[in-house]
């Protein structure tokens, strides 16, 4: 569904909200204290999500990691692979971050409660990284502080000093009311529903889905080498960065199965 066709859905889901919503359709999803006014949240959700994808180059590779905050091989891969992968090559790359992994989800009296492989500790880190992927603006602004947060030794309680490092515009209230209010749950059912979904379905984390494909080899080539591996599939004039030396292969990093 493209942002276009969203819009229209918004518009005809909006004329039938409350006198509550006070705001143009422009405004909808500008904000989620509005969305909610305007009883379009699912749908502003799913515009969101989409809004950020890069569309002047088809020939991009697409990369979506389904991992979990608290889990060691995900927090190499995304500290020694995917993010030194994104500072050289982001220009040629689409990132998709889905923290969920091998978490359980269920509903109780209409709110969904989690249960996560490494401890309530690591869905409330889930829930933050969540939240600042739907907070910030673009990838650029979230991946550093999800970096930052993953390689320190307390990942959750790194979650100011990251963002005073690298958004400190952002303000820490802002990220925890989202993670402990009805948006935070919202993004993580989101985030269930997309891991829920995925074909062939995941049998640990991180599982990497490189254009919208999932093999074996595939993930043994990304946690071993993934910059060598983006430069390969891209299928445009290669960037600088590409034709330097290769990087060197690191040891592929356990994953925490399901």
């Amino acid at each position: 569904m493209n942002s276009a066709v969203l819009l229209v859905i918004l518009f005809f889901v909006g004329t039938s909200a409350t006198l509550k919503c006070q705001h143009p359709p422009s405004q909808w999803c500008s904000s989620w204290e509005i969305a909610k006014a305007c009883q379009v949240e699912e749908q502003c959700l799913d515009y969101n999500n989409r809004k950020d994808i890069k569309k002047n180059n088809e020939q991009n590779v697409n990369l979506e990691l389904y991992y979990e905050s608290l889990c060691g091989g995900c927090r190499k891969f995304l500290a020694l692979q995917l993010y030194p992968t994104f500072l050289m090559l982001y220009d040629i790359m689409n990132i998709t971050l889905v923290p969920y992994g091998n978490a359980q989800e269920k509903n109780v009296s209409g709110k969904w409660e989690y249960v996560c492989q490494h401890g309530p500790e690591e869905c409330y880190g889930n829930a933050i990284e969540a939240c600042l992927i739907h907070l910030l603006p673009e990838i650029g602004s979230y991946f550093p502080v999800i970096d930052c947060m993953e390689m320190s030794p307390n990942v959750t309680e790194a979650l100011k000093p990251c963002l005073q490092a690298h958004e400190p515009e952002l303000p820490v209230k802002t990220v925890l009311d989202c993670v402990n209010g009805d948006l935070g749950n919202k993004l993580m059912h989101a985030n269930a529903q997309r891991t829920q979904a995925l074909n062939p379905p995941h049998q640990y984390v991180p599982w990497i889905v490189i254009n919208a494909k999932h093999d074996d080899d595939l993930q043994m080539r990304a946690q071993n080498a993934l910059f060598n591996l983006v430069c390969e599939l891209y299928k445009g004039q290669k960037p600088e960065a590409c034709t330097g030396k290769d990087l060197t292969p690191l040891k592929r990093e356990s994953v925490c199965l399901n």
